[in-house]
């Protein structure tokens, strides 16, 4: 079963942002979009590239209301001495979520069992808490966020217009589709 239109499952756990200890929940994605990117664990390979550019993009996140929370299987302690020792992950300033139960990669079918780690798993979620994008993908391969980034867009877009759907490759302020009978086989 897809995680598409579904709510996201009740959770909490606790994250490392802006130098303290957080707790973040379901309810704590409410009210705004959210943005969880999912990694494998801190101090890999791939992982500090993916925050970097999550981190030089966050200021169009925040102008588009959107919080960003990276999530590994490590604790938040662990997230804590990455962001200080790392001048990649240093960039973040948002929540390093940490996952060590494996209650957030179970919830959303990012868990790799037999490593103890997640797949790299994006997920737009609204204000409502549920679930509008995901992707999941091999670990050896890093994501984009500028991609994340017009999903967001666009999901928020076709939230302000439900009569209206975004085509292949959409960008902001791009014509958009009004889904009618007039339609089918002309495009």
């Amino acid at each position: 079963m897809s995680l598409i239109n579904t709510q996201v499952p009740v959770f909490k756990t606790t994250a490392f942002h802006n130098g303290e200890f957080v707790e973040v929940s379901n309810e704590t994605l409410k009210g705004k979009w959210s943005v969880l990117i999912f990694m494998p664990a801190a101090f890999t390979f791939n992982c500090p590239t993916e925050v970097e550019d999550a981190a030089d993009n966050y200021p169009e996140f925040q102008k588009l209301g959107a919080e960003v929370y990276i999530v590994t299987t490590d604790t938040h302690f662990s997230h804590k001495v990455w962001h200080e020792t790392s001048p990649a992950v240093g960039k973040a300033q948002f929540p390093l979520v940490g996952d060590p139960t494996h209650q957030l990669t179970n919830a959303f079918g990012v868990h790799i069992p037999e490593e103890g780690l997640a797949l790299r798993g994006t997920f737009v979620i609204n204000p409502e808490g549920v679930i509008k994008t995901l992707e999941i993908h091999d670990n050896a391969i890093a994501r984009d966020v500028t991609e994340t980034l017009r999903k967001l867009k666009a999901a928020q877009y076709v939230a302000a217009n439900p009569n209206e759907v975004c085509p292949a490759k959409w960008k902001e302020g791009e014509k958009t589709l009004a889904p009618s009978l007039d339609l089918v086989g002309k495009i």
